[in-house]
């Protein structure tokens, strides 16, 4: 098989080297394009670009397959738990008995923010939406501590301490945006309780009344965390390795992947689901007529939280997530008339030949949203919960950058189509 590819341009033929990964991926390399030829490829959105070479995570959009390491979501959301999922996606290998050990004393020890912190997070408005202050304060934190400041990768061996104070602060700091955006009175982290526990603690509990920590809830939130731990070269993602290859801290990069991640189109896809499921509620529809509506294209209405740009078969995160949500509502005696609705939405989509053919099929933002909404989690954190789940994948992409020798700043090029050559005119003579 040929290990390079041929292109003809302006009556030249110029070869290109290919690239193929681990798992079949092929891929031709232009890098040295522009160099050779003056041309560049032009590819609006990255649909159909390679960024990187990761060992993170592999996605078979067509198959319907996600693996973190190599293991099949499906073995870890059953077997695993998020804590032992961000040590795998982060260092390459499921830790033994004393690595996670020493990872999850690592996390406690670094739960507690600086107490000068609580003074920023007095200056946000009562109101301040949480992904906004989390995305701030992931920043400032890191302004406390002096030898994040002037860190240098290869010279320091404190990554391990970085590592477990942004996964084990960015809950606390998220538990903490939501107290803030509440005018609720800040719930410091306990010792004893674990990751997810002690969130659930941190955002619910009292000063003198303690959440009562259900474990069927602990467990649905944490299967929400390690679904969402990392998901290939997603929008913000990229951003992180974008911001990372300039040489930026760690809570910098990934402060500018809580950004990205909060648009609509990007983390805040549950929450238009949830949005969408209590119109339609509201409106005394069970489902069937917003069904009809969604294909007819003037009627506006968009069917939420189905379809992928990734996944063209079906996402694996949501057949593990809907039977999650089954479950929990089960469990907590909880019946809820949007649960009903979603299921006669996806009904009728997964029969109906108009979104069969259009391969709208649920996925992972259907279900999420209901969990969440079940547990006490208010809409306006969804958003901030994907950050906490994702934020090992950010690492693991941040590190994967530093590792690399020639790693070289991020600088995508354009195909400029603005005026030519223009000329100032002073301001006396303009019309």
């Amino acid at each position: 098989m040929s290990n390079e590819a041929k292109l003809e341009l302006d009556g030249k033929v110029f070869t290109l080297p290919t690239v193929e990964g681990s798992e079949g991926e092929k891929a031709v390399d232009v890098s040295s394009l522009r160099a050779n030829t003056n041309y560049i490829t032009l590819d609006d959105g990255y649909g159909n670009t390679g960024s990187c070479i990761s060992k993170v995570t592999f996605i078979d959009g067509d198959k319907g397959v996600l693996r973190y390491r190599g293991i099949p979501i499906e073995e870890m959301a059953e077997k695993s738990n998020f804590i032992e999922t961000a040590f795998l996606i982060i260092y390459g290998d499921l830790p033994n008995r004393p690595q996670l050990k020493k990872f999850s004393n690592l996390l406690t020890a670094n739960q507690f923010l600086h107490e000068d912190m609580k003074f920023h997070f007095e200056g946000f408005p009562t109101g301040a939406h949480p992904m906004a202050i989390l995305s701030a304060m992931i920043n400032a934190a890191s302004c406390f501590d002096e030898g994040l400041m002037n860190w240098k990768w290869g010279k320091n061996t404190e990554f391990d301490v970085y590592v477990a104070r942004l996964i084990s602060q960015v809950r606390t700091i998220a538990a903490y945006s939501y107290r803030k955006s509440k005018g609720l009175p800040l719930i410091y982290p306990k010792q004893n309780y674990k990751y997810t526990a002690n969130f659930l603690h941190m955002m619910f509990s009292m000063p003198y009344e303690d959440f009562e920590i259900k474990p069927e809830v602990v467990k649905a939130l944490d299967l929400i965390f390690l679904l969402h731990a990392d998901h290939e070269q997603n929008c913000s993602t990229s951003t992180v390795r974008m911001v990372a290859s300039s040489q930026a801290n760690l809570f910098a990069s990934c402060a500018a992947g809580v950004c990205a991640l909060w648009g609509p189109l990007h983390g805040g896809a549950n929450q238009a689901v949830l949005e969408m499921l209590e119109d339609i509620h509201r409106s005394g529809d069970d489902g069937s007529k917003f069904i009809t509506a969604a294909k007819d294209k003037n009627s506006g209405k968009k069917l939420m939280g189905f379809g992928h740009r990734v996944y063209k078969n079906h996402d694996p995160r949501a057949t593990i997530i809907k039977k999650a949500c089954d479950d929990v509502l089960a469990k907590l005696n909880i019946s809820d008339p949007l649960l009903d609705i979603a299921k006669k939405l996806e009904e009728a989509a997964l029969k109906d030949s108009y979104f069969v053919e259009r391969k709208l099929y649920p996925n992972v933002d259907f279900y999420s949203g209901i969990i969440m909404r079940a547990i006490g989690i208010p809409m306006e954190m969804f958003t901030v919960i994907f950050a906490i789940g994702r934020m090992p994948g950010w690492i693991a992409n941040y590190k994967e950058i530093m590792d690399e020798p020639k790693s070289r700043i991020y600088r995508p090029r354009q195909i400029y189509t603005g005026r030519t050559i223009n000329n100032y005119v002073p301001l006396e003579a303009r019309k």
